[in-house]
């Protein structure tokens, strides 16, 4: 009853967790033990009046109440405070552990999520509580503790940053050198995986004694922030208010890019949980749908997370009338499902965080469906902000073929226009980013510099710092030197978009050697990999990977893998293979001779 966190317990389910084969009575020997345990819990309740803690609801039993330790501990640890805040109500939370979780239960089947999921959240509890100490300048308090987190959990990449930060600042930068080399060490030997780009920067930056690392100095606007975070916390009333609030913070903190871009992507999950487990679906509905963060990019930066979005849309989509909320949650899809090409699948495994039952994969099909009866919608209602949501969908599902460029340069154009109709800058600077990289693929590259350069001119005006990830590679490509593409990777290092960042840069390498006729860099492509041998997934790269297998199939002599890759890249035989606007391949009809 617990782990449904007050959701109705089917008793078939209750029963097949009791009984290995139920005996005859297993029925009414559930009702026995649900009638003690009400007595139990509620001892002074007086006969024949219904319970208010463990009720029958439809086909099963539900417990209704907050009084739990483990979900006092999770608010804790998720909540958003400042650090001096924070620190008290984490250390209250982690005293509330007396063991394992469910330990008397640990050979039971419906106990395992939950003691994953909360093992999980004791960790970042840990690794939180030490954040906290490094914000208030108490470096040296925090360093035992990590140093014993990282022994017990050697793999906890976070952890090891937070103990060679605090050991930094707290004047022993020998010894948070030595705990790098022992972290790169470990993960190479237990784990067969380099440590991350995040770690590798700390170590030089620890070694360059450079100036971000120490304990930054509170700003005016920073104070400003505080006080009005501090002030929402005592205004805004109770738990429904402050889900659905929220996301508009996290729509802010999402173009805000690098760490703001990360947190949102967890809280935006982490509000979606909480609200599906209140039960109101249309809350559901309104925070799944208000997060309209344009989004350029054809590849999800978190794929199980995108998934589990699609997976809540999804399921709380029946329950929607209102076309404009219909409209909202089919525009989700579609924008979370970019790149989908999988058929549907209702055995994903779990997130191992907040979790989300019955989360799969959309199939391409769908994700086009939704798109358009997104779009459908929206141009039916006086709403240009959603309007512009829906085109935003319909965009991502325009790469499920090559030679597609006049779709989304349509859609650049209408965004741009309608934007700036409305006033609407967020999503002027998406539709010149799109207009960018449609003129790409048709090399009209006047008109990919005017785009590029309004874009720039509204980042700068509006604070986007995204967008000059976007124009600074678009420059790499016209450029198109290995210096410019490095130069222009050293924007992604902090963007917050692995999605976009994972082996671009080795991948923009790959592409000018084959336009300049050199080898093919032996690197480590990451997620391309696949694509460059004959599997590309839908996206803005699609005419790049398969003019990269055609290369390859060439050199191999592979006649079959040949022909397979200038059949996909035939409908853009009009095209430039540089529809990302980020590398190029050159004229698309030079790989199909």
């Amino acid at each position: 009853m617990i782990v449904a966190r007050g959701r109705v317990v089917p008793v078939e389910v209750l029963i097949g967790d009791l009984w290995t084969v139920p005996p005859a009575g297993a029925l009414s020997a559930v009702r026995t033990f649900v009638a003690a345990l009400r007595r139990a819990i509620e001892p002074d309740r007086a006969p024949r009046t219904p319970p208010r803690l463990l009720i029958t609801s439809g086909p099963g039993y539900a417990l209704k109440t907050e009084n739990v330790d483990a979900w006092r501990f999770e608010a804790a640890v998720r909540a958003s405070l400042p650090a001096e805040e924070l620190l008290p109500e984490l250390l209250s939370a982690l005293a509330l552990w007396r063991g394992p979780a469910y330990a008397e239960f640990a050979d039971e089947g419906w106990a395992l999520a939950e003691r994953k999921r909360l093992t999980e959240l004791r960790l970042r509890a840990v690794e939180r509580v030490a954040e906290a100490r490094l914000a208030l300048g108490r470096a040296a308090d925090a360093v035992p503790e990590l140093d014993a987190h990282v022994t017990e959990h050697p793999w906890r990449e976070d952890a090891w940053r937070l103990l060679a930060l605090g050991l930094y600042r707290s004047g022993r930068q020998g010894d948070a050198l030595a705990v790098l080399r022992r972290a790169r060490e470990t993960l190479v030997s237990q784990l067969g995986v380099d440590p991350s780009p995040t770690l590798a920067r700390l170590e030089t930056d620890i070694l360059n004694q450079d100036s971000h690392l120490a304990l930054p100095a509170r700003v005016e606007a920073g104070g400003v922030w505080e006080e009005a975070a501090a002030v929402y916390g005592r205004v805004v009333g109770g738990s429904r208010a402050r889900i659905e609030s929220s996301v508009g913070l996290l729509r802010s903190l999402a173009v805000a890019g690098g760490g703001g871009l990360e947190a949102a992507r967890r809280h935006r999950l982490a509000a979606v949980v909480a609200a599906e487990e209140l039960g109101d679906p249309d809350l559901t509905a309104r925070v799944i749908g208000a997060y309209d963060v344009p989004a350029i990019w054809t590849r999800a930066d978190d794929e199980a997370q995108a998934a589990a979005i699609v997976a809540a849309a999804e399921r709380v989509l029946p329950t929607q009338d209102h076309p404009s909320i219909r409209a909202r949650l089919l525009a989700t899809i579609a924008l979370e499902s970019r790149g989908s090409r999988e058929a549907p699948r209702l055995d994903e495994p779990r997130l191992d965080g907040p979790r989300l039952v019955g989360q799969r994969r959309v199939s391409a099909s769908r994700a086009r469906e939704a798109a358009l009866e997104a779009e459908e919608l929206a141009r039916g209602l006086d709403d240009p902000m959603l309007l512009a949501f829906a085109l935003n969908g319909d965009f991502m599902q325009t790469c499920y073929r090559s030679g597609l460029a006049p779709q989304r340069a349509a859609i650049g154009t209408e965004l741009v226009a309608l934007s700036q109709r409305h006033n609407l800058f967020t999503y002027e600077v998406l539709g010149h980013l799109i207009s960018m990289q449609a003129a790409c693929a048709t090399a009209d590259h006047t008109r990919a510099d005017e785009h590029a350069q309004a874009a720039d001119a509204l980042a700068v005006r509006h604070e986007f710092p995204l967008v000059a990830v976007f124009t600074r590679w678009y420059a790499a490509l016209r450029e198109d030197t290995p210096e410019s593409y490095r130069a222009a990777a050293s924007l992604l290092d902090d963007a917050g978009m692995p999605g976009l960042s994972d082996g671009l840069l080795p991948l923009a390498l790959a592409a000018h050697a084959v336009r300049h006729g050199e080898p093919i860099p032996v690197a480590d492509y990451g997620p391309h990999t696949r694509g460059m041998h004959g599997s590309p997934p839908p996206g803005l790269l699609l005419e790049a990977y398969s003019a990269l297998t055609v290369h390859q199939a060439r050199q191999s002599g592979d006649l079959r893998l040949l022909a397979k890759a200038q059949a996909a890249l035939a409908p853009a035989a009009d095209e430039e293979a540089a529809g990302s606007g980020l590398l190029t391949l050159g004229p698309v009809a030079d790989y199909l001779n």
